[in-house]
């Protein structure tokens, strides 16, 4: 397996690159940034890059982004993206594309395994962290973020209960009841207008989400 390996950090990337000659591949290249990452694949015809997310110069998705651009020009080529932290951006259109993997950077220290996830991606095939996978699912419903009680105050509100009649059919505090309904506003990530706009656009999501 030809590999090539954009990671800032010296240290992992001299590791990973170690790891990866040590399993009886080949390491063709190995850059500090992103910005060649592309030009690198094109040169080297590697079958798996390996590739932080957030690297030089915002340490933002710049890994995330030359993996896009990577598997557009040259879908053949495997992509495993590293991170410290999980992040979802990005994820969902790499996934679709087949030979993907990401992974969280603590995963490199069973050796074996994440060697055997490098090789399945080169091959064509997926792997995906189990926290990353979490995260695309809480990311994919819209009302995950809620508590039970909080979806049943959202489920009352969308049958058109006012604060005061879900309090009586809840057998809660209308006090509680609104401090619930704050928290479904704020979950939900919805502008802080007049209560009544805010209601409906809470009912619309639960409706979407219903429906999905």
């Amino acid at each position: 397996m030809r590999i090539v390996i954009a990671e800032d950090q010296v240290l992992l990337r001299e590791g990973l690159a170690m790891l990866f000659v040590d399993g009886g591949h080949e390491v063709v290249a190995t850059l500090g940034d992103a910005e060649e990452l592309l030009a690198a694949v094109t040169s080297y015809r590697p079958d798996l890059v390996v590739a932080d997310i957030r690297m030089p110069p915002t340490f933002s998705d710049e890994g995330a982004r030359a993996a896009q651009a990577v598997k557009r020009a040259h879908p053949e080529v495997g992509v495993l993206l590293l991170s410290q932290h999980i992040e979802t951006q990005h994820v969902v259109e790499l996934v679709s594309l087949g030979g993907f993997g990401y992974l969280l950077k603590d995963r490199v220290l069973d050796v074996s395994e994440f060697l055997a996830a490098a090789e399945r991606v080169a091959r064509g095939g997926s792997a995906l962290d189990p926290q990353v996978v979490a995260g695309l699912v809480a990311r994919s419903d819209p009302l995950a973020p809620l508590t039970d009680r909080e979806r049943d105050v959202l489920e009352l509100m969308a049958e058109g209960l006012t604060n005061n009649g879900i309090a009586k059919r809840l057998f809660l505090s209308e006090r509680t009841v609104e401090a619930h309904v704050r928290h479904v506003f704020t979950k939900l990530d919805l502008p802080e207008t007049e209560d009544g706009h805010r209601r409906v656009l809470a009912v619309l999501t639960h409706l979407s989400a219903a429906a999905r």
